[in-house]
């Protein structure tokens, strides 16, 4: 029997991912709206703040609790994030030609997470720590840390900001536009994948899934179960 579609991400995946997706760009744009002096005006009142501070707590919620609700998924997704190997680096070096057009062959199979995505979620990783850390101390110390170190406090949550806000960027653009990832956005909302897609993007997954030898848990929630329609 021909699989047509496999499970990509559980219904909690999918909802953990929306939920830190959306909390992360309220962040964003009120932390713009702060910190950048020809938006000072939208901050008068400091309604912005407090949704600010709204969203940090979400953004910071979200994984607790999704950690504390699936504890094995969320180590192994921590775990395949720092995993790297000789396909990894062989489809760094094949990835820009590919997304310029070039042959599909190229590119070394992957498995549940692309490399790209595995770049990408070191970079969401180390970024939302430097958020968390500097964001405690300017929220609840900034009446007590010299002004010194408050002002390195900011400096370094305005670094994550840009390293990560770019790296964002591209995420969403590889995701949810680019013509080759078609499926990658419907996958993270309807939670499925073709097997023609599962073949040529992640092929050592589609392999183990459609083996029975494994499942999808590579982002936190995934299931590896197998559908045909």
């Amino acid at each position: 029997m021909t699989h047509h579609e496999l499970v990509k991400y559980s219904r909690g995946a999918r909802w953990f991912h929306w939920t830190i997706t959306i909390a992360a760009l309220v962040l964003a744009v009120t932390g713009l709206f702060l910190y950048v002096p020809a938006f000072s005006s939208i901050a008068e009142g400091g309604i912005t703040r407090v949704i600010h501070r709204v969203a940090a707590v979400i953004f910071v919620a979200a994984p607790l609790l999704f950690f504390l609700a699936k504890p094995g998924r969320s180590l192994h997704f921590v775990k395949e994030i720092f995993t790297w190997g000789k396909d990894d680096l062989a489809w760094l070096k094949a990835a820009p030609d590919y997304y310029f057009g070039g042959d599909e062959k190229k590119m070394p199979p992957q498995g549940d997470m692309n490399t790209g995505q595995k770049l990408w979620a070191v970079v969401a990783f180390f970024s939302a720590l430097g958020f968390v850390f500097t964001g405690i101390f300017m929220w609840f110390l900034k009446d007590t840390l010299p002004a010194e170190v408050f002002d390195w406090m900011v400096i370094v949550h305005d670094l994550c900001f840009i390293v990560g806000g770019a790296m964002l960027l591209v995420h969403l653009y590889l995701g949810a536009i680019h013509p080759r990832m078609t499926e990658s956005l419907k996958s993270m909302i309807k939670g499925k994948v073709s097997a023609e897609y599962a073949q040529s993007h992640h092929g050592k997954w589609y392999k183990e899934i459609t083996a029975g030898e494994g499942d999808a848990k590579g982002t936190p929630g995934g299931q590896g179960e197998k559908q045909a329609h």
